[in-house]
């Protein structure tokens, strides 16, 4: 069957703790080891991201140094209140290689980033949100179902339309202002050319489909 949505999930206590340094520090790779191995963890992560396919983070427990780089290459991340988050590089004597300074930078600014390596914070998940690393906080023990909730809704838009979303939307934004109003509307005149726009379309305009409104509970 097609894949519409991915939920990235994790066993156990954490989502993700990041590089095992006893492991970095028992092979003691050279420095071009290492830099074949950080490129290796960029070509996953940039599949993650540019993909075609919306991912939802399922965030809990750790999500630090490497973790933190995976966590922002989903479109989604949704965290249960014991989710926390740090870029312990510094404290460690190196540096992060997953992707940090473009994916968690681009989320928190560069100035966010450099403080929280710099003095090793770490940011419970009142602060994720704050910082747009989290877009939802569940209940306790609920970040799966939770995800797999958004993950269904996601799953049920337009795919040609889903595919724009994660695909065009963070290239665009490093574009000049010119060369991403160009690009946005060449991805828009695909889009609208997907099988689905004109049954979508006409069930908005005879109003088999709800409005866009503030839900209230």
């Amino acid at each position: 069957p097609e894949v519409r949505a991915v939920v990235l999930a994790a066993n156990g206590p954490h989502f993700c703790a990041g590089l095992d340094l006893g492991e970095h520090h028992a092979k003691a790779r050279t420095a071009a080891e290492f830099m074949h191995m950080c490129q290796a963890w960029h070509r996953v992560f940039d599949k993650i991201q540019f993909g075609g396919i919306p991912v939802v983070g399922a965030l809990h427990g750790a999500v630090v140094g490497g973790g933190l780089e995976l966590a922002a290459a989903t479109h989604i991340r949704v965290a249960e209140p014991n989710t926390y988050f740090a870029l312990p590089e510094g404290q460690k004597g190196i540096f992060t290689g997953g992707g940090a300074t473009v994916r968690v930078a681009r989320i928190i600014t560069p100035g966010r980033m450099v403080e929280m390596m710099l003095t090793g914070r770490v940011v419970d998940v009142h602060g994720g949100v704050s910082l747009g690393l989290v877009h939802e906080v569940t209940e306790d023990g609920a970040c799966l179902s939770t995800a797999r909730t958004l993950a269904k809704k996601v799953a049920g838009n337009a795919p040609l339309s889903n595919y724009a979303i994660v695909t065009s939307i963070s290239r665009i934004a490093e574009m000049s202002s010119t060369e991403g109003l160009f690009a946005e509307s060449l991805m828009a005149a695909v889009v609208q050319t997907g099988n689905e726009v004109q049954s979508r379309l006409g069930a908005f305009v005879d109003k088999s489909l709800p409005k866009v409104s503030l839900q209230t509970t």
